[in-house]
């Protein structure tokens, strides 16, 4: 048979048919008149082949087809109405697995908060932690349904992503509590001593170094890291200097921060996910898990 060519109403009409044996009341049950109910069993007759209910006095009673038929029946609309409209479990007990795309700094900012709110709200939601492949990587697997959530600078218009500013993180100059540059921090000093650079590309020059090129000054590079995690050990182990981040390094033993000698431009974190997933619970928990740590202070 072409399951094409059948109305799935009339399985929903026999049910209340079978159920009360009398065309009425079936018909009050799914909403329709009584000469529409009885257009809608001879309907079902002839799919099926079979008279299915038979006239008695005052009532109908079922054929052994349509006896038959009963439990058969019911499974299969129950199965249906299962996945069409499934039963909404509470977030702590769903159990599923996320695949988060995000930069190290958004790792290092958010993902200790993450997992431990996660694991009071939702402990059986596991979050797989994807490889990054740079903000336009992010996007892309995002649309081909590769990861679930993206976090980084994503600044995109395309309408096939719903996406949500986390935070603006602002910069700060780090370095060692002893550095000599500690005692007088200035532009001059701050130039004087080579920078940490952070860069997944490794990229030497960035944009802080052309805004230095308009005034006429440079600073000298000694290390180019692919990860914002290296820039602590390393300052606690060198002379070097590196510009971070604040959340970074709030709070960080053994370290002396100052504000940028000149201004520098601030990043805006965001998240971003597909809309086909906008209404699935398990995305929208953990998006609005991640907002609430990137309002807490990373530890």
């Amino acid at each position: 048979m072409n399951l094409r060519s059948v109305d799935m109403n009339l399985l929903v009409i026999l049910d209340a048919l079978l159920d009360e044996q009398h065309v009425g009341r079936a018909g009050e049950r799914v909403g329709l008149s009584q000469p529409a109910m009885s257009a809608a069993l001879q309907r079902c007759r002839v799919l099926f082949r079979d008279e299915l209910l038979e006239r008695t006095r005052g009532n109908m009673r079922p054929t052994p087809r349509g006896l038959s038929l009963r439990q058969p029946l019911k499974e299969l609309l129950a199965a249906a109405e299962y996945v069409i409209d499934p039963p909404t479990l509470p977030i702590g007990e769903v159990e599923a697995t996320l695949r988060l795309t995000m930069s190290d700094l958004s790792a290092l900012l958010l993902l200790e908060q993450l997992l431990a709110e996660l694991a009071v709200s939702a402990p059986r939601i596991d979050i797989v932690l994807q490889p990054w492949n740079g903000a336009d990587g992010a996007c892309q697997a995002l649309k081909e349904g590769a990861t679930d959530i993206a976090v980084s600078i994503i600044d995109t218009g395309d309408e096939d992503l719903c996406r949500e500013t986390l935070s603006e993180e602002t910069y700060v100059v780090a370095m060692r509590e002893d550095h000599p540059a500690a005692r007088d921090f200035a532009i001059e000093r701050w130039l004087a001593f080579p920078h940490i650079v952070v860069s997944g590309r490794g990229n030497a020059r960035t944009s802080l170094d052309r805004d230095l090129a308009e005034r006429g000054l440079r600073r000298r590079t000694g290390v180019v890291v692919p990860t914002f995690g290296l820039v602590v050990p390393l300052l606690r182990c060198t002379h070097m200097i590196a510009m971070v981040p604040k959340r970074l390094v709030s709070g960080t033993a053994g370290l002396a921060i100052f504000q940028p000698p000149i201004a520098v431009e601030s990043i805006r974190l965001s998240l971003a996910w597909h809309r086909r997933r906008r209404s699935d619970p398990v995305v929208r928990h953990v998006a609005s898990s991640l907002a609430a740590s990137s309002r807490q202070p990373a530890s």
